[in-house]
């Protein structure tokens, strides 16, 4: 038997304590709160992020009554493949609004939405960085291959 461990660093940070640059990108990202529609979990997910042309790009989650909506980070990136390609994402803030606040916990991606950033990481070859804003509270990561280990890949 083999043993392997997985060690994900995490940044924990004060908003106040954030670089002017990524108070932006979380400003943002709570802004894109206010275009999701949820009307049937009521869990408002809102994403920024920013491109290394300096491009900034805002999205959120999208539901429909068959369950089968568009989280905020895929709109996002998404967004960003069909509009500027191959311009790499340099780092994307999340962060969530629910029952009249944002979250006071930062929320991480759904396992689709890891999936989808990691393959923008991957193309383009370098660290996607990751800002997870609660009400206060802002995780760091220095990649989406932090929140997603053992990734599904080319076989």
């Amino acid at each position: 038997m083999t043993e392997k461990n997985f060690v994900t660093k995490i940044q924990i940070y004060s908003y106040t304590e954030l670089n002017e640059e990524d108070k932006k990108l979380v400003d943002l990202a709570r802004e894109a709160t206010k275009a999701s529609y949820a009307p049937y979990s009521h869990f408002h997910v809102g994403s920024a992020l920013m491109l290394e042309n300096g491009v900034i790009i805002k999205g959120a989650n999208q539901e429909n009554a068959a369950f089968a909506g568009t989280c905020g980070e895929r709109s996002a990136c998404y967004n960003a493949g069909a509009n500027y390609p191959g311009v790499p994402i340099v780092k994307i803030a999340i962060t969530a609004f629910h029952k009249g606040a944002f979250v006071e916990t930062p929320t991480a991606p759904c396992g689709v939405c890891r999936q989808a950033l990691l393959e923008f990481e991957t193309q383009a070859g370098k660290p996607i960085e990751v800002l997870l804003a609660g009400s206060d509270k802002v995780y760091r990561l220095e990649s989406i291959k932090s929140l997603l280990p053992l990734a599904f890949s080319e076989f």
